[in-house]
């Protein structure tokens, strides 16, 4: 064993508390997707072999091209549905032993439906649209699987979601006169979900079963590597010693572990089994420990270049010749303002309380991790290789066969065959909560696309609003966070995207048709639902983030939501700087104009989080907390005089604050050497 091996597990020894069975006891309660069956005998076999069977075939369409669309999309939907119904149980607590009878059946007809297009590919395309008796049923089954999958893997509110779109295509006359249409018969309704490339076989499964896919498996491919522990070493020894040193290795290491996991409540388990017992230790209260954690991780869709599901997806819905490298350059500096804000209040945290760093016995071997910063490259190279205008799948296949080269530099992380094997299983495995997601939601897509639902409830929200931007993104944020709160990120962005982004490219480009709307405006308002979105894993009531954090720390759920929901202040914030300051987003600007906006936002981030901690150079008196917040969002505000007036309002405390500290008792930082003082919950 290595020296640093050695190293860090004697670290681990003082503060890991989280056993494996308890991660995966969180993980179960708070994340669907990873309540599965563990299944031994045949069936193992059978259903390692059928993730193993979906990477290879998802590898080889990358590598050497795809089928057809219809035949490309349904393979990949059938993997996905006959493997979900033998891996996740109907009920949550249902025997995780033995898989039920009905669910081989169903299993079999996701076969049926996944080879169906394939088998009759030629007959389907020259019927021009015509479905018989039998394609009626097949279609029929499909939906009904698809809206089950869903269920089981993703959620009940997107599976309920889904279902009131299909009653609204049915009942269409029936509804309110803003949201009334013809209807769709049975047939119809059949035929577009499953017959076009509109509904289930639509754009988010079409993304899905291309670069989802591919990236989940490059993430695969990194874990193996190690590469997320690595993570932890690295922050630990870049960000260890600081003032409230564990808060910042948990920002640092979870804004680098949300790159390769896209998952909020995974990102929380995996990191903050680790980094929460740190914080507790050192004397963070346990609703704050868990708060850092769940806020930072949650931060890690949103960060470049290896973002969530649904910045992929995001290219296709904005199109107009955007690249996944755009969407990763234009996301650079709202991550960076997020991560700094969360970095910004544990530090005021931490001096409120008199919280120092990890002590020089509690730290890494610093020479030893850096020795394996070579486990970064495949991340590196992904960058380059995206800069460098390399399409993004083959981009996600050069990752993975990076990543398995570096591997080989040290005999510690080289990958054997069966490692890869794992990787290759492991990547089907999540991509199978991506698939449901995808496909349910292409549902909701093509019943707006077919009623024209989109824009319908885009104008009444321009109109509820009465024609005030201000009101519309205020309406437009409540809804994200609420379907944000039942449903995953992917689907989430897919019925915001096409609902509420409309409003706001309404009104910021009036009376314009969608092929002349500026790229910039459509960049803004699709980043405004998708950050949102993504919130709310963070937001209570329903933060599954924070409450798995809270499962970890054994805080209070509520609490730890709501500490998690005023470090992640900026999430709040940055959405609407994006609409009002395009500038942020580096199109169409220029660098003096981008460094200035980061600069302003950067003070003012400091400024709100001194006003929402209530420390900063000394204790912040309410006076001054509430003239901290107003500098903070006159800052952050994109105009010449507030910036100015926000920055003057800046000094002025500053000022104050430095020549009154001793007299209001100063710097609350021990300087005991590292000893820390202990604050209870």
């Amino acid at each position: 064993m290595t020296k640093l091996k050695e190293r860090n597990n004697e670290v681990k020894e003082e503060f890991e508390q989280i056993s494996a069975e308890e991660q995966q006891a969180i993980l179960e309660k708070y994340d669907i997707e990873s309540n599965v069956r563990t299944i031994s005998g045949i069936m193992k076999h059978v259903i390692f072999f059928g993730l193993l069977a979906f990477s290879l075939f998802q590898l080889y369409t990358a590598i050497f091209g795809q089928f057809t669309a219809p035949i490309q999309r349904t393979v990949h939907l059938g993997f996905g549905l006959a493997l979900i119904f033998l891996l996740f149980p109907a009920r949550r607590k249902a025997p995780k032993h033995k898989i039920a009878w009905f669910d081989y059946i169903l299993s079999l007809l996701s076969v049926v439906v996944g080879s169906y297009w394939a088998l009759n590919y030629t007959e389907l395309v020259n019927r021009n649209g015509t479905i018989t008796q039998l394609d009626f049923l097949v279609g029929l089954i499909a939906v009904v699987l698809v809206l089950e999958a869903a269920r089981r893997a993703v959620g009940l509110p997107i599976m309920i979601i889904a279902t009131c779109f299909l009653i609204y295509a049915y009942f269409g006359p029936y509804f309110p006169a803003f949201m009334a249409h013809r209807g769709q018969d049975f047939e119809s309704i059949v035929n577009l979900m499953y017959f076009t490339t509109d509904g289930i076989l639509g754009t988010p499964i079409s993304v899905s079963a291309t670069f989802i896919f591919v990236f989940l498996l490059f993430g695969a491919f990194l874990v193996k590597t190690g590469v997320g522990q690595y993570f932890n070493d690295l922050a630990v020894a870049f960000a260890g010693k600081l003032i409230g040193g564990p808060a910042k290795v948990a920002v640092f290491s979870s804004a680098l572990q949300g790159m390769i996991s896209g998952s909020s409540v995974a990102n929380v388990v995996t990191s903050g089994s680790y980094t929460i017992p740190m914080m507790k230790k050192l004397g963070y209260r346990k609703e704050f420990a868990g708060a850092v954690e769940a806020a930072a991780s949650t931060g890690g869709q949103l960060m470049p270049p290896i973002m969530g599901a649904a910045a992929f997806l995001m290219v296709e819905f904005i199109g107009r010749g955007i690249t996944y490298w755009d969407i990763a350059k234009a996301a650079a500096i709202p991550a960076l303002l997020y991560f700094t804000g969360i970095w910004i209040m544990t530090h005021f945290e931490a001096k409120r309380v008199g919280l120092r760093g990890l002590r020089d016995d509690q730290m890494p071997n610093r020479k030893e991790v850096f020795k394996k910063i070579y486990l970064l490259l495949p991340i590196i190279a992904i960058i380059v290789l995206m800069l460098t205008g390399t399409p993004v799948m083959h981009a996600a296949l050069y990752g993975i066969v990076i990543s398995i080269v570096v591997t080989m530099f040290n005999k510690d992380t080289r990958l054997k065959p069966k490692d890869i094997v794992d990787a290759l299983v492991e990547g089907a495995r999540t991509a199978l909560g991506v698939v449901a997601a995808t496909a349910c939601a292409g549902i909701i897509v093509g019943v707006v696309v077919k009623t024209g639902l989109g824009l319908s409830l885009a104008n009444s929200l321009v109109a509820l609003a009465g024609g005030s931007i201000i009101l519309t993104l205020v309406f437009v944020m409540i809804a994200s966070l609420i379907l944000g709160m039942g449903a995953p990120t992917t689907a989430n962005y897919v019925i915001t995207s096409t609902i509420a982004a409309p409003a706001i490219v309404a009104l910021l480009s009036p009376n314009t048709p969608q092929e002349l709307v500026p790229v910039v405006v459509l960049l803004s308002a699709h980043f405004f639902v998708f950050y949102f979105g993504i919130i709310a894993d963070i937001t209570p009531p329903v933060a599954l983030a924070a409450f798995a954090a809270s499962g970890i720390s054994g805080g209070d759920p509520i609490k730890t939501g709501v500490n998690s929901a005023k470090l992640a202040i900026a999430a709040f914030i940055i959405p609407y700087m994006i609409v009002f300051s395009p500038a942020l987003l580096m199109i169409d600007t220029t660098i003096p104009q981008i460094l200035w906006v980061v600069f302003t936002a950067v003070t003012g981030m400091v400024a709100i989080g001194a006003g929402v901690i209530g420390f900063w150079y000394r204790k912040v008196l309410w006076i001054e907390r509430l003239f901290a917040i107003i500098a903070g969002l006159l800052l952050i505000y994109p105009e010449k005089f507030s910036d100015w007036a926000g920055l003057g309002i800046f000094i002025v405390l500053v000022a104050i604050q430095i020549l009154t500290q001793h007299k209001y008792g100063g710097n609350g930082t021990n300087n005991d050497n590292g000893h820390n003082k202990s604050v209870t919950a």
